[in-house]
């Protein structure tokens, strides 16, 4: 053996065998949503439907505090939502508390689209979970939701 290399722990396994099963989720995740098992009214991308979620459940937002709630640049924000708003599903609506700002918005539009975005997801994850006992699902369910908060409190 050489002498950078670390000896393998009896855990390196388990976690080559991790890393390699998240790729392959991210991967299968994303053929499914635009794939044959996905449905038309399921294509929007990941983050125009992460955005309009958030807005969903925080209502009008300025730039800024929408960033920071998603953990990303404000730019970032900004060039994501600009195409939203082009389409409609996005609002800029002026700032009641400050004149020279704008607040971005769900539109009817948005809402609906997001509807039918979330409906269509839905039933997705419903036929790939078909066969898994209620236990499981919930479990799973557990398990992403907690495997997703430790890489968000792991963030750079």
């Amino acid at each position: 053996m050489p002498e950078n290399r670390v000896p393998e722990s009896p855990d390196s396994k388990l976690y080559d065998q991790l890393q390699y099963q998240v790729a392959i989720f991210a991967r299968r995740v994303e053929q499914a949503r635009i794939g044959a098992l996905g449905d038309q009214r399921n294509s929007m991308d990941r983050a125009a439907f992460l955005l309009l979620n958030r807005l969903d459940r925080t209502g009008p937002v300025g730039v800024k505090a929408l960033a920071q709630a998603m953990a990303i640049d404000s730019s970032t924000v900004t060039r994501q939502v600009a195409p939203l708003v082009d389409c409609g599903l996005v609002d800029r609506v002026p700032n009641p508390d400050d004149g020279r700002a704008v607040l971005l918005e769900l539109s009817e539009q948005g809402r609906r689209r997001l509807e039918e975005v979330r409906s269509s997801r839905q039933e997705l994850m419903r036929v790939l979970l078909s066969d898994w006992p209620e236990a499981e699902q919930e479990s799973f369910v557990a398990l992403l939701t907690k495997f997703n908060h430790a890489i968000e409190t792991h963030r750079p």
